[in-house]
């Protein structure tokens, strides 16, 4: 089925150390992997992260298999990535097929582990993270915003409805594509049979998808909903010691990874 592997924005409630994180623990976490992904360019660095991600996921006691499945959706992406790196990047040519470059097979590689680990530590915010305690973490976090007269609560919950609507999205497509299918539909053949069979697809899709947007803005209003009214919320958010060592370790961490990237030797490429 389409999408059938994105795991993004879904959350499973299991109990963990990672799910009795603070919220901006976890968002702290994420940022700084993000920075030192980006800002490192180091195979031997982003091998650690990535191990050091997978361990993350067993702690929060998440099956690996269904936390990494997430990747096969990006499938396209990676080849994609990896072939015009391999191909367009000047160098030795690989001796055993004729094509291609040495250099250009280690970029490839490395880019392709930067887009693992940017989606993978997405993948975990959202796995361990209710969309409750993501509202509450990010109006936190957005607060000094109310300086140059922004809601902080505001954009916090359209980025979480927006990240939420990702799995909505998906488990509607599969519903409809199971409808279509039992009708006839077909969704093989060539790349011009495949687009146009996409047609009955989209359509109902994005039918389906503006009317829950209206459902829920008819349902807001209701409420009488105010971005700009005081609030309160049920559950206060307050650090906890976990949280403190968990910041001071990924400080650490951290640190150590992107000092190390600036010295390990860099492999060819």
């Amino acid at each position: 089925m389409l999408f059938k592997n994105i795991v993004l924005g879904q959350y499973l409630p299991v109990k963990s150390p990672i799910h009795r994180l603070d919220p901006r623990t976890k968002f702290a976490a994420v940022v700084a992997i993000m920075f030192v992904t980006l800002a490192v360019s180091n195979l031997l660095i982003y091998i650690l992260l990535l191990s050091w991600l997978g361990l993350l996921a067993w702690i929060a006691r998440l099956p690996l298999r269904w936390v990494f499945r997430n990747l096969r959706s990006f499938a396209w992406l990676f080849l994609f990535t990896f072939l015009i790196h391999l191909f367009f990047t000047q160098g030795q040519t690989l001796p055993v097929i004729g094509m291609g470059t040495v250099e250009g097979l280690w970029r490839g590689l490395f880019f392709c582990l930067r887009i693992a680990i940017l989606v993978l530590s997405a993948s975990l915010l959202t796995l361990t993270t209710s969309p409750l305690e993501l509202t509450d973490g990010l109006e936190r976090l957005l607060t000094p915003l109310r300086w140059v007269g922004l809601s902080p609560h505001a954009l916090a919950l359209m980025l979480v409805i927006a990240l939420r609507f990702i799995p909505t999205f998906i488990e509607e497509a599969n519903t409809i594509q199971k409808a279509q299918l039992a009708r006839g539909a077909t969704f093989s053949g060539n790349l011009i049979r495949r687009a146009r069979s996409l047609v009955p697809l989209l359509v109902p899709l994005f039918l389906s998808a503006f009317r829950r947007a209206d459902e829920l803005a008819v349902a807001m209003e209701a409420r009488n909903y105010q971005t700009d009214g005081p609030r309160t919320s049920f559950q206060q958010l307050k650090f906890s010691r976990n949280d403190i060592g968990s910041l001071v370790f990924l400080t650490v961490f951290f640190s150590g990874c992107f000092l190390a990237g600036q010295w390990l030797p860099v492999l060819p490429g």
